[in-house]
């Protein structure tokens, strides 16, 4: 990693960007992450079995934005995995709509996802929830010991404070994504479990930031006006943040779009000309990974499309960034190495328009914590 920090591109005062730093630093921040939740196991465990205990448990994975986009990568495969009621519900519709997401009578864990536990949405969802659900609990998830999620201390919450490194000072969130995404991921899928499974992602991700930083800063170089994200089970909701990611980092200049493979047939590929670049997920299980190969293999004998990547850990598919020793784990693994080529093509689209990665909104109308939401009353 020291190799890539030397030749790090650097913003205008000549210094190097906290974006770049954090994306370099999700290696680290996944292990130190996984030490964290193995050092209070006991703990965590201790609150959430008598809850698992309940069969008519929901559990609700909420965050605004990229923090809901956890919730969307990983309610299907935690529902199937806990065999119960998990759902990824955003706090700005929870705050919005609660009527339609809420129910009174149905014992719930919300999960809140929260960089720095400050934003007005996930606190007035805490206070929604608590007013209108009779069996509720929180798992809080939070980069940010001072954030005001983190300060809840009632019997009913348990809260799992991250590294400070992962509480990113940049204005996308990058490692803050990755590690609460892992946090969550091992809470229900076993801490233990992710013990022996920490080491592939780390070793897979650095793998990534070696190959495919200086193929995104070619391929960001060619300044695409339009890019998509395509992925399909958990990959749909890593899809949506990667695509965030690039209209975060380059303030609106780069038109994006996310869908499924099979989905994005259904009209949204009229999106596509020559001035865009398509990026595909490419599953491990082998029924998904078929329709992931069909729309690759359909896009490049289209010769619409500027450019067609695959970001795959089961083999190249065509122009690949190939992700080295998972090529038989979970797709949710899949997760933490597949975000880091968007994130690196972000970083690099936003040097390349001159924009500092940190603060790239120019008119300063979207800010790193979330400004201007005014609470309303129900029934207002």
């Amino acid at each position: 990693m020291s190799d890539l920090l030397s030749v790090a591109p650097k913003v205008a005062d000549g210094t190097e960007p906290w974006t770049r730093r954090e994306i370099l630093q999700q290696p680290d921040t996944l292990r130190a992450t996984q030490a964290l939740l193995a050092e209070r196991r006991g703990e965590i465990d201790a609150f959430l079995a008598p809850l698992l205990g309940k069969p008519d448990l929901r559990i609700v994975l909420a965050g605004a934005g990229t923090s809901a986009f956890i919730g969307e990568c990983l309610a299907a495969t935690l529902a199937r995995a806990a065999g119960r009621d998990v759902e990824a519900v955003a706090t700005t519709d929870i705050v919005s709509a609660p009527d339609l997401y809420l129910r009174a009578d149905t014992p719930t864990l919300l999960v809140s996802f929260g960089r720095s536990g400050n934003s007005p949405e996930s606190i007035a969802a805490v206070e929604l929830v608590d007013a209108r659900i009779d069996d509720i609990h929180h798992l809080i998830i939070t980069c940010n010991a001072d954030g005001a999620l983190a300060q809840r201390a009632d019997d009913d919450a348990y809260v799992v404070v991250l590294p400070d490194a992962t509480h990113d000072r940049g204005f996308a969130m990058t490692s803050s994504f990755s590690a609460m995404m892992y946090a969550a991921l091992a809470i229900f899928s076993g801490i233990s479990a992710f013990d022996a499974r920490v080491e592939p992602i780390a070793d897979a991700v650095t793998g990534v930031l070696e190959t495919a930083d200086p193929r995104m800063a070619k391929l960001a170089a060619r300044e695409f006006t339009r890019v998509v994200y395509l992925g399909s089970g958990p990959f749909q909701g890593l899809a949506r943040e990667a695509a965030l990611k690039l209209l975060e980092l380059t303030d609106g200049a780069t038109a994006t779009m996310f869908d499924t493979t099979l989905g994005f047939r259904h009209g949204p590929k009229t999106f596509v000309n020559r001035d865009t670049l398509i990026v595909v997920f490419v599953s491990n299980d082998p029924l998904t990974r078929a329709y992931d190969v069909d729309m690759i293999e359909e896009l490049r004998r289209d010769k619409v499309a500027g450019a067609v990547l695959a970001v795959s850990a089961g083999g190249e598919v065509g122009d690949t960034i190939a992700v080295r020793g998972l090529d038989g784990a979970a797709d949710t693994d899949l997760l933490f190495p597949f975000i880091v080529p968007a994130q690196l093509f972000a970083l690099h689209a936003s040097l390349e328009r001159g924009l500092t990665p940190d603060t790239p909104n120019q008119a300063g109308t979207v800010n790193r914590v979330v400004q201007g939401v005014r609470i309303h009353k129900t029934g207002a």
